[in-house]
């Protein structure tokens, strides 16, 4: 009798064909074709496991029945590639109605954070949907915030203001995250030489630096509240210090500062107030070439004056570096001693600015002014060779104080570089000739320059024999110079008065608008200026000779001398048809801006008084407006206003 035989062997495991899983018509037919096999015999030995097959516990896993059409890693796809990332989206997408079963249409986790990630990166190059037709004809509006990151950073960069920039911020969310951290906080870096956080920061993020627009180097005595430096440096001063900085701690900020600076490829404006230091900006200048959009230059610091050094060279530097240097996009500059006496030289000299002004071929506006020194063995520098040397074909504004001319060819160098400039414009002129102090020892006095000098001149600030000799220098022009303004003068009651007062009405009494003077003697004089300049619409008197001035700073303030003889003044500045503003002499006396309830008795007298004041001015200058305040140097002027009744002064505030 024949028995079944058990099998007591492992169970054998599928063969992997690689083929998706059987159907259920497949397994039926499969059963069918077993049932006419033929069976093993029922004495046959139970089959065991093959040789070098595994046990139970170590069977082989089948293999995934399904594969990715893409890289599900969102990392290979690069964010430069928008049309990789299409391609792989649209790969992904048509691979969804070819799957089995109920994964039809589907995306596993894994395929949904790849979609969106390729949805992100191609969705800035697709363009808006165009909006529908509007009844009043407007094109469609263009969303800004669409546009990828760079774009918008690329805009920014091209918006110089501040104040534009707050507005560009203030659109949106996303153009604020953009313009805040990386153009806002960047747009002027006001720092020390000594800050080396600062100067790290952008010297390492080159991005970022190339974002300044204005630098301004404080003094290392400035107060820490001066600095404007950005919010995310990280980094402090003493993270970069070392025990080796001693001995050269110098070097080592004007390392950093040159490191800065020459990634700042933007920069517009520099300004240099590092005056109690030994980082000289003469180190300086040649990292500036960099900055090829470089506009102003402003240095406040007395090493620039001193005399070069014998390896220098006569101009500060050899021939081959001065060649190298040069920076056509530089229109202002301006070169400024200090009153510190650190740094300053008994001896100054003009050869290091003349040396790196030679760089700016096409400067505009040129300032130098040097603090003198009241001690005895300071001079003041020498510009003889400065104004025989220096010619700028495009300078339109000039600006030299506390200058000193020798006698023997200071004259000849002043008129020679002022007829080579027939451009300018603005002339400001503090030059001493000779050892007469501004007078010029009476040089001036018979010193003639040469005809056509200055044709263009529209405002000079000088002395009165200076201005007495360019007013009386011919031009070819028909009209003559169209010169508005004349600052500087000092009329001092004397015989040369005569000769400054006859070549004003000569050459200048038609065209002069505003006359600001230096000091004046006796109210003849002011009667002399109307005649010569009877179209003066600005007329400031300055100091009176003989008046002792007190200290007149917002702590001590003192009540200015009132001058009661109003009605002569007014009869004076009636011959001034066109005046709206008078300074010089005050005539309002100091009351308490408060109710006539509360008012004292001298109050009210001094109210009455000034109204009387008033009236009678508006009577006599019909066209006068401003007035001095009687308080000296506190920033207010009185200001003639009138209505259909009477007249009444106000007092305002003025700007500094």
């Amino acid at each position: 009798m024949s028995t079944a035989s058990v099998r007591t062997g492992p169970p054998r495991a599928p063969r992997s064909t690689g083929l998706t899983r059987p159907t259920a018509s497949s397994t039926s037919n499969s059963a069918s074709k077993a049932k006419g096999s033929a069976q093993p015999p029922s004495n046959a030995p139970p089959r065991g496991p093959r040789a070098g097959s595994k046990t139970k516990g170590a069977l082989k896993a089948p293999r995934a029945l399904y594969q990715h059409p893409v890289d599900t890693d969102p990392h290979a796809y690069s964010r430069a590639d928008p049309f990789g990332a299409l391609s792989a989206l649209r790969r992904l997408l048509s691979s969804l109605p070819s799957r089995v079963g109920g994964c039809a249409y589907k995306l596993a986790p894994d395929e949904q954070r790849l979609a969106v990630h390729l949805l992100a990166l191609v969705e800035p190059f697709v363009p808006p949907a165009p909006a529908p037709a509007c009844t009043c004809g407007a094109a469609p509006r263009r969303t800004l915030v669409r546009l990828p990151t760079e774009i918008l950073d690329g805009i920014a960069f091209f918006v110089d203001a501040r104040s534009d920039l707050g507005a560009l911020a203030a659109t949106c969310r996303r153009m604020r995250d953009v313009v805040v951290p990386r153009h806002a906080e960047y747009r002027l870096v006001r720092c020390r030489a000594s800050a080396v956080r600062v100067w790290h920061h952008l010297a390492v993020h080159r991005a970022l630096a190339r974002n300044v627009r204005r630098v301004e180097v404080l003094d290392e005595r400035a107060p820490a509240g001066a600095e404007v430096v950005p919010a995310g440096i990280t980094l402090t001063d003493t993270d970069l210090e070392s025990t080796d900085d001693e001995l050269g701690l110098h070097a080592k900020h004007a390392r950093f500062v040159l490191a800065a600076l020459a990634r700042m490829t933007a920069l517009r404006s520099i300004k240099w107030g590092c005056n109690h230091s030994l980082v000289a900006f003469e180190s300086v200048w040649p990292a500036l070439v960099r900055c090829g959009s470089l506009e102003e230059v402003e240095v406040y610091d007395n090493i620039v004056f001193h005399a070069p050094s014998e390896r220098e060279g006569p101009e500060g530097g050899t021939a081959e570096k001065r060649k190298q240097l040069v920076l056509h996009d530089v229109k202002k500059a301006g070169f400024h001693g200090t009153k510190s006496a650190f740094g300053a030289s008994r001896e100054p000299d003009l050869a290091r600015i003349a040396g790196m002004l030679h760089s700016c071929p096409n400067l505009e506006s040129l300032a130098i002014s040097y603090v003198p020194r009241r001690a005895p063995g300071f001079f003041n520098p020498v510009a003889d060779d400065f104004l025989l040397c220096g010619r700028w074909a495009h300078l339109r504004s000039l600006t030299l104080t506390n200058l000193w001319c020798t006698p023997a060819a200071g004259l000849d160098a002043a008129a020679a570089f002022l007829l080579a400039h027939v451009n300018l414009e603005v002339l400001h002129l503090d030059l001493a000739f000779g050892a007469g102090g501004q007078a010029g020892g009476g040089a001036l006095a018979t010193f003639k320059f040469p005809a056509g000098c200055l044709p263009r001149l529209r405002e000079l600030k000088a002395s009165r024999d200076l201005a007495s000799a360019l007013l009386a220098c011919p031009v070819s022009a028909q009209k003559g110079r169209p010169l508005e303004t004349l600052k500087g003068v000092r009329l001092s009651g004397s015989t040369r008065d005569s000769v400054f007062l006859e070549n004003l009405r000569l050459y200048g009494g038609q065209t002069v608008r505003r006359l600001e003077l230096a000091g004046w003697n006796d109210m003849e004089d002011v009667k002399k200026l109307a005649e010569c300049a009877p179209r003066l619409t600005w007329l400031e008197l300055g100091k009176k000779e003989g008046a002792v001035g007190g200290n007149a700073g917002a702590s001590n303030r003192q009540a200015a001398n009132i001058s009661s003889n109003f009605t002569e003044w007014a009869n004076v500045l009636a011959h001034f048809g066109e005046l709206t503003t008078f300074h010089g002499v005050r005539l309002f006396y100091e009351v308490a801006f408060a109710d006539n309830a509360a008012l004292s008795l001298s109050d009210r007298s001094r109210v009455r008084k000034n109204d009387e004041v008033a009236s009678v001015l508006a009577w006599k200058c019909p066209k006068l407006r401003r007035l001095d305040h009687w308080e000296d140097g506190a920033g207010k002027v009185i200001v003639l206003v009138k209505d259909a009744e009477r007249v009444k002064y106000e007092v305002r505030r003025v700007k500094s």
